[in-house]
C-alpha cells in the first residue's frame, strides 16, 4: 500500500474514532448536568405531593427533587420570593396577590378542577336559606382578604342584590374556623377543600358553592430564576409532564387515591371520598380562557380596592415550559 494512501486511511480512522468518542462523552455529560439539578417543589397541605407520590410519577428522573410543604399560599409565596422554592401551586386569588406584591413568578401550568370545592356553608338547622338571608349576619371567610372564599362571597352577594356593607365579614384561618363553626358560633362560613368536606360530613348545609362563580383553577407557578436557568427549565418541563400523568392516574384510580390521600393527610376516609366526589382534576397547559378568567378576578379585586393596582395576567404566563404538545405526550 502506498505510503500516502496508508496515511490517509490512518487519518480517517483517527477522525472516526474521535467522532465516536465525542458522541460517547456528550451523552453522559448531558445526563450528568441534569443530575446536578435539584428542584425544590413547594406545596400546600401536601395536596400536590400526595397525588404525585401515589402515582409514583417521579420514578426514573435524572434530576433531584425536594418537597417543601406550607399550610397556606402566603408563606409559600414568601418562600418563592426568597428563592427557597422553585415551584408553587396556588389558587387564582393568592397568585394574583403574590404578583401584585412583586413576587417574581410566572404561571407555567393550570390545575383544573370543579368549583364544588369552594362554598358558603351554614349549620344544618340554620334559618338562613338564601344568600339574601345573609344580610345582617356574621360571615367568616377563610382565610384572608383576597382569598378564593372572599371572591365567592363578593360575587354571591352581588348576584343576590345584597350590599356588602350589610354583612358583617370576618377573616379567620380555616383551622380555627372549623371548630367554631361546628360549635355553632358562626352564622355562615365561606371556605374550601378539606375544611369544607369536614364540615359537610358533620351535616353543614351548602348555601351556595363556587360552581359558576369561582374559576376552579389552581395555577402552578415558577420563579423567574428557575425559568432563566436552562437546565432547571428543562427539569421543570419534565416534572410538569409527570404531574399531568399523576392526575391522570388519580382519575383512573379514584378509590385508591382517596385511601392514599386519607392516610397521608390523616383524615377519615369518608372525608377523602367526599373531596374526590367533587370532580376530577387535570394538569394542563395554560389556555387563553384561563388568562381571561384570572384577569376577571383581578379586575374585581382592584375594583373593590382589595388589590392596589391591576396586573396584566398575560404577562405573568410562560406557556413554553409546558406547551400543549408536551401535555398530549404526557397523557397515556
Amino acid at each position: 500500500m502506498p505510503m500516502l494512501e496508508f496515511k490517509t486511511l490512518m487519518l480517517l480512522a483517527a477522525v472516526l474514532l474521535l467522532g465516536g468518542c465525542d458522541k460517547a462523552v456528550e451523552a453522559p455529560k448531558s445526563a450528568s448536568a441534569l443530575s446536578g439539578v435539584t428542584l425544590i417543589l413547594g406545596d400546600q397541605a401536601k395536596g400536590l405531593r400526595t397525588v404525585v407520590e401515589a402515582a409514583n410519577a417521579l420514578e426514573g428522573i435524572d434530576y433531584k427533587v425536594q418537597w417543601a410543604n406550607f399550610q397556606g399560599a402566603a408563606p409559600l409565596f414568601e418562600a418563592l420570593r426568597a428563592g427557597a422554592v422553585d415551584l408553587g401551586p396556588a389558587g387564582d386569588t393568592p397568585v394574583l396577590a403574590a404578583a401584585t406584591g412583586g413576587t417574581p413568578l410566572r404561571i407555567v401550568a393550570v390545575r383544573r378542577s370543579q368549583s364544588r370545592g369552594i362554598a358558603i356553608l351554614v349549620p344544618p338547622d340554620s334559618p338562613i336559606r338564601t344568600v339574601a338571608d345573609l344580610k345582617g349576619r356574621n360571615v367568616v371567610v377563610s382565610s384572608a382578604r383576597g382569598s378564593i372564599s372572599q371572591y365567592l362571597l363578593i360575587r354571591a352577594l352581588a348576584n343576590a342584590g345584597v350590599d356588602e356593607q350589610d354583612v358583617k365579614v370576618g377573616f379567620v384561618l380555616p383551622t380555627d374556623a372549623l371548630p367554631a363553626f361546628n360549635a355553632g358560633k358562626i352564622d355562615a362560613w365561606a371556605t374550601f377543600g378539606v375544611y369544607q368536606a369536614f364540615a359537610e360530613q358533620k351535616g353543614a348545609r351548602v348555601l351556595i358553592s363556587g360552581e359558576g362563580i369561582n374559576t376552579g383553577l389552581t395555577f402552578i407557578t415558577a420563579s423567574d430564576e428557575v425559568l432563566t436557568d436552562p437546565l432547571k427549565r428543562k427539569a421543570l418541563s419534565d416534572v410538569l409532564q409527570r404531574f399531568a400523568k399523576a392526575f391522570e392516574w388519580a382519575r383512573q384510580n379514584p378509590e385508591e387515591y382517596a385511601r392514599v390521600f386519607a392516610k397521608v393527610n390523616d383524615i377519615p376516609l369518608e372525608v377523602s371520598r367526599l373531596l374526590r366526589s367533587w370532580g376530577d382534576e387535570s394538569l394542563l397547559p395554560v389556555e387563553a380562557r384561563d388568562v381571561e378568567a384570572l384577569q376577571q378576578v383581578d379586575d374585581l379585586f382592584v375594583e373593590k380596592k382589595i388589590f392596589p393596582h391591576r396586573i396584566a395576567v398575560e404577562k405573568l404566563t410562560d406557556i413554553e415550559v409546558f406547551p400543549a404538545h408536551l401535555q398530549s405526550a404526557a397523557t397515556p
